[in-house]
């Protein structure tokens, strides 16, 4: 069911100037890599939760299935074949080169959403009434 939800939404943006701030200035082997892969699923769960009324996990593993088929597409070369090599930007949004540890640090963002789910459905609230 189609919907707007404002508190997801503004999570949404939060994420997304974190995701930037990391691509822009971040350059460790830890943070830019991983956090940011940890951090973008969670993002995603965020955009589709804005405008998308659905069961929490059915979105979070439709994105971690996502994910892991973006990761295939990274082994399989997805940046080179669509001719975008020398693009920075295709290299960020699409990313480049195949590692198991991206897998797992969207299994981790994927966890985390679920956690924060249960917990406020637990506590009687949801996660977009926070």
């Amino acid at each position: 069911m189609l919907t707007f939800n404002l508190k997801f939404f503004i999570f949404a943006l939060v994420l997304f100037v974190v995701e930037v701030l990391i691509a822009l200035f971040v350059t460790d082997s830890i943070i830019r890599p991983y956090g940011g892969d940890y951090l973008v699923v969670i993002w995603l769960y965020c955009v589709i939760r804005t405008f998308l009324k659905a069961p929490p996990v059915a979105i979070a593993i439709g994105i971690l299935v996502f994910s892991f088929c973006l990761e295939v597409l990274q082994y399989h070369n997805l940046v080179d074949r669509l001719g975008l090599s020398n693009s920075k930007i295709a290299k960020t949004v699409i990313g480049y080169g195949f590692d198991w540890w991206d897998l797992v640090a969207y299994t981790l963002g994927i966890a985390t959403v679920l956690l924060v789910e249960k917990f406020y459905s637990e506590s009687g609230e949801s996660a977009s009434s926070v």
